[in-house]
């Protein structure tokens, strides 16, 4: 029988569906190369999951979008989303493994108020991790020694800090992993910065902010073509500043031009699509550590 979404409100709801192991009741580790009747399946998530993929799995979908996820790359899901492959009722042969936590596990811990550094959670499905394979290797090593604890059966209480640990240590490694990407992305064709004060600049060329006000985070991020939590890590990661911050930075010095061609403090507010000079004010002292007043 063909399924048109799979509610996977349980780790093991899916462990169970591609005919892997259940080891544990809040944390799923499969190893796709080891199952021989797995079906395609498009997924309704309420917990965490994370593909690390050694095939290339063409045609997939995350939201409205279709996709195609390359060889050797992860791909991570949150609570409230959908992705996957309909389910044609077809025998597949998937290579490579899939982690699956459930929020319950984070409840009051450590790792639960961490969650929110793991930005790429939220990451489109045209920004996964390309890992090396020293990358890889080691994600596999911390998957199997985290399935080999699942596979201890213990209740013990000390045990869960022990697999939160491994998840921990898993997350920090996907860190590490998306820095290196990070850097390579930065530098390059023309570099991310030079392309973003390109968007800045026909943002002002065009006259945007005059009818829609200061540029944001997400309308550069959709000019470059990505989601502006990646973005926003990019960023980050090249200037060790927000991506606000660096917008704020370009537009005073548009408005350090004008002012110094003799505009008031009020006229280069609304030419630079300030909601009014009390907040231009605020944004230039921010980024200046003075008043435009004090400007000469």
């Amino acid at each position: 029988m063909q399924r048109d979404i799979l509610h996977i409100r349980s780790v093991n709801d899916y462990a169970q569906y591609v005919g892997a192991p259940v080891l544990h009741p809040l944390v799923s580790v499969i190893h796709y190369d080891e199952l021989t009747r797995m079906r395609d399946s498009l997924n309704s998530y309420e917990i965490y999951a994370m593909f690390l993929n050694d095939g290339v799995l063409p045609e997939l979908t995350y939201g409205t979008v279709q996709y195609t996820m390359p060889q050797h790359t992860l791909m991570c899901v949150a609570p409230g989303q959908i992705g996957g492959k309909t389910d044609t009722g077809e025998i597949v042969h998937a290579c490579g493994w899939a982690l699956l936590f459930d929020p319950k596990l984070l409840h009051d811990t450590f790792l639960g108020r961490q969650m929110s550094r793991y930005r790429f959670f939220s990451y489109n499905t045209s920004e996964p991790l390309l890992m090396t394979t020293s990358e890889r290797q080691t994600l596999v090593d911390c998957l199997e020694h985290l399935r080999t604890e699942l596979g201890t059966q213990s209740d013990d209480s000390h045990q869960l800090h022990v697999i939160a640990s491994w998840l921990s240590l898993i997350l920090e490694y996907c860190l590490c992993f998306y820095s290196r990407q990070f850097k390579l992305q930065s530098s390059g064709e023309h570099g991310l910065l030079h392309r973003l004060e390109t968007v800045l600049d026909n943002y002002n060329a065009r006259g945007l902010q005059l009818e829609q006000g200061l540029p944001t985070v997400s309308y550069c991020a959709s000019q470059l073509c990505l989601s502006a939590g990646y973005f926003g890590d990019l960023i980050h990661e090249t200037t060790g500043s927000t991506a606000i911050r660096f917008i704020h930075e370009f537009v005073v010095r548009r408005a350090n031009g004008l002012l110094r061609a003799g505009g008031s403090i009020s006229s280069t507010a609304y030419d630079l699509g300030f909601q009014n000079p009390s907040h231009f004010s605020r944004v230039y002292k921010k980024v200046t550590g003075i008043s435009p007043s004090g400007f000469s």
